[in-house]
């Protein structure tokens, strides 16, 4: 691996973080929904690990054909995220956590103000987050480290897939309305799809380690940990059940808050 090619072609693949985050603030105005930036934010991994793939090409004409391997995993990953979410968008009202960011607008120039604390904000987080992956692409060799990374991202995106899918399938009941999600695999944890979230991203770093220097890339999966678990993800969520969900404030006191184990039992008081 020539490390300076990775960091050549950062100005690039930022370029193409920034474009797929422009592409999503067009659709967003189009449907008067800024909740859209969560549809593109999966496939904007895609689209940037592609140009580093082909970036990358030019040096490596005959790549090793693992990083195909890795290539579908992140095709699965994030275009599997993009789908279900795009599905749950259809038809609903804009999402809470953007109605609040845009009310510190505040007589300011809206699009202007959307674009930098919902699309720009986004999109630098999708090129840093990235990191893993486009080091990934400009590796010529990636050894054994990548068959853990491999298993983790593949155990990742069943907790996230069968997570969704369970709780879309509840949501969708209207004998459940109003109620918890407490069955399946949100018995074991609160957050079924966030904890498979982050085992994706540790399975990418994995495979960025794979290849001489990819520890350095330590930041970005540490940087997807905290926006799931305490800031954007968790917190907020878990804010917004506790006034909307019956029985939550029981579930939260039975059940783990991010790694599965088996419920505690409820202690009456």
């Amino acid at each position: 691996m020539r490390i300076a090619s990775f960091f050549e072609n950062l100005p690039f693949s930022l370029l193409v973080a920034l474009i797929w985050v422009l592409i999503a603030a067009a659709v967003g105005r189009r449907v008067h929904r800024h909740a859209t930036i969560d549809v593109f934010w999966g496939a904007g991994f895609l689209a940037v690990l592609l140009e580093c793939l082909v970036a990358s090409s030019r040096e490596h004409p005959q790549p090793s054909a693992l990083r195909y391997v890795v290539l579908a995993l992140v095709g699965v990953w994030s275009l599997r995220l993009s789908i279900h979410l795009a599905f749950r968008q259809r038809g609903a009202s804009e999402d809470s956590r953007y109605v609040a960011i845009m009310a510190g607008a505040k007589g300011r120039h809206e699009t202007f103000y959307a674009f930098k604390m919902i699309y720009g904000l986004q999109g630098l987080l999708l090129w840093f987050v990235s990191m893993p992956l486009q080091w990934t692409a400009f590796s010529s060799q990636l050894d054994w480290l990548v068959v853990p990374g491999l298993v983790l991202g593949l155990v990742g995106v069943f907790f996230e897939g069968v997570g969704d899918e369970q709780l879309r399938r509840f949501v969708a009941n209207p004998v459940n309305r109003g109620t918890t999600m407490n069955q399946g695999l949100w018995r074991y944890t609160r957050h079924p799809n966030y904890f498979g979230d982050a085992l994706v991203w540790a399975g990418f770093y994995v495979i960025a380690c794979s290849s001489p220097w990819g520890f350095v890339t330590i930041l970005s999966p540490l940087t997807m940990w905290w926006l799931l678990t305490s800031l954007s993800g968790k917190p907020m969520l878990e804010k917004k059940l506790t006034k909307t969900r019956a029985g939550y404030q029981e579930y939260v006191t039975t059940t783990s808050s991010f790694i599965p184990r088996p419920p505690k039992k409820h202690r009456n008081t």
